[in-house]
Order: C-alpha cells, then sequence, then structure tokens
C-alpha cells in the first residue's frame, strides 16, 4: 500500500509541475517534512543502507577522536636543514628510481627490453605485405 501512495503522490507532483522531474522533486521534499506517511514509504526500502551508513559515520567519528589523543600537540621537526628541504623533494622527483603512483612497492619501474630479431623482421616483412597490398589497391604506399 504505502509503494502506491508514494507513485500517486509522485504522479500528482509531475502533473503539478507540468512534468518537470526537478520541481516535482522539490515539491516531493516539501510534502515529506508534512506527510510522514510519504516520507516512510519512500524511505523503507532504503532504510537498511541509511541505518548502515549513520551507524558507520558514528563508529568513524569516535575511532577519529580516539585517534587524536596519539596525535601530539606540536609538530615534529625535520632533521635536515630547511634549505636542503626542497632539494631532497627535487631529487626525489627527477630520480629514474623514484616510486610511481598506484605502484606497492618503491621498486625501480621495469625497463622495456629490446625486442628480438624475430620479432623486428617480423614486422618488416608486416610492413612490407601492408605496402605491397596498397600499391595494387592502386594506392600510394
Amino acid at each position: 500500500m504505502s509503494r502506491e501512495y508514494a507513485e500517486k503522490r509522485i504522479l500528482e507532483a509531475l502533473t503539478m509541475s507540468k512534468g518537470n522531474s526537478t520541481k516535482a522533486r522539490q515539491q516531493v521534499i516539501a510534502w515529506c517534512s508534512q506527510d510522514h506517511k510519504l516520507l516512510q514509504a519512500l524511505a523503507q526500502p532504503h532504510l537498511t543502507g541509511i541505518v548502515a551508513h549513520a551507524i558507520s559515520r558514528v563508529v568513524y567519528k569516535q575511532e577519529t577522536v580516539e585517534n587524536e589523543d596519539d596525535i601530539p600537540e606540536t609538530p615534529q621537526s625535520l632533521d635536515m636543514a630547511p634549505d636542503t628541504f626542497g632539494k631532497e623533494i627535487l631529487k626525489a622527483l627527477s630520480s629514474d628510481n623514484a616510486v610511481l603512483f598506484g605502484r606497492d612497492t618503491g621498486a625501480a619501474p621495469v625497463r622495456r627490453k629490446q625486442a628480438s630479431q624475430s620479432h623486428i623482421d617480423a614486422l618488416r616483412q608486416m610492413a612490407s605485405k601492408s605496402k605491397s597490398t596498397h600499391k595494387d589497391n592502386g594506392e600510394d604506399g
């Protein structure tokens, strides 16, 4: 019954807004503040997810407050001179062994191996066949 009631009210809002779904949505939201039966009919299928989300937020908030106690009040100082700090960052970024975003390890990226001679020969053979096919069709290659 509640699903039919919600659909009836939505159709009513669409009629009032002459098919404009944005205005109909605003109307249904306005009705929900006064019509708790409509609000319940709309929210019922999603209630488990809504409650799970609310609980997760409270648990996360509690964990964050507990972890804030472990954070020192004053920032820790760097173990290097301030003028060398920027140089260290630039050196790390320009390094060939720099960690790439999305890689789990800091290992150097695997370099491509040189193509084998048989691979090079196969590519040349395919290219030459392609050129001869274009010439046979009257195309310039």
